[in-house]
């Protein structure tokens, strides 16, 4: 894998960046400034760690984690039930994150075995 060409890095930065941005232009609702804007900014450099570095499985798993927890930052930051735009792209933006995460996974592993030396 080259640096800067993996799409499913790619898709992490765009969902941390339209996070972030969505938490400085919409009106806060309960918590969701600090979880959108933290959690985004997280992706991004998670993101772009990977773009950089490709095969670090770790980090893979990180993009995971950050996914999941913007998935359930509505609910942790208590607004989840305002049904609100913030609220639908946590949810949206965690689950695309921690999918392309998941599929970049098994990719990452190849490509660190193939750099360990034998």
């Amino acid at each position: 894998m080259n640096k800067w060409t993996r799409w499913e890095d790619w898709v992490v930065v765009v969902v941390g960046l339209v996070a972030a941005v969505a938490a400085l232009l919409m009106p806060p609702m309960g918590a969701s400034m600090p979880w959108m804007l933290i959690v985004g900014i997280l992706l991004i450099v998670a993101g772009v760690m990977n773009l950089a570095m490709p095969g670090m499985v770790a980090m893979e798993y990180v993009q995971l984690a950050l996914g999941a927890v913007l998935f359930v930052a509505p609910w942790l930051g208590g607004f989840a039930s305002m049904d609100s735009a913030a609220a639908w792209i946590c949810w949206i933006g965690g689950a695309v994150a921690a999918i392309v995460a998941a599929l970049a996974i098994r990719p990452a592993m190849h490509m660190h075995d193939r750099s360990l030396p034998h």
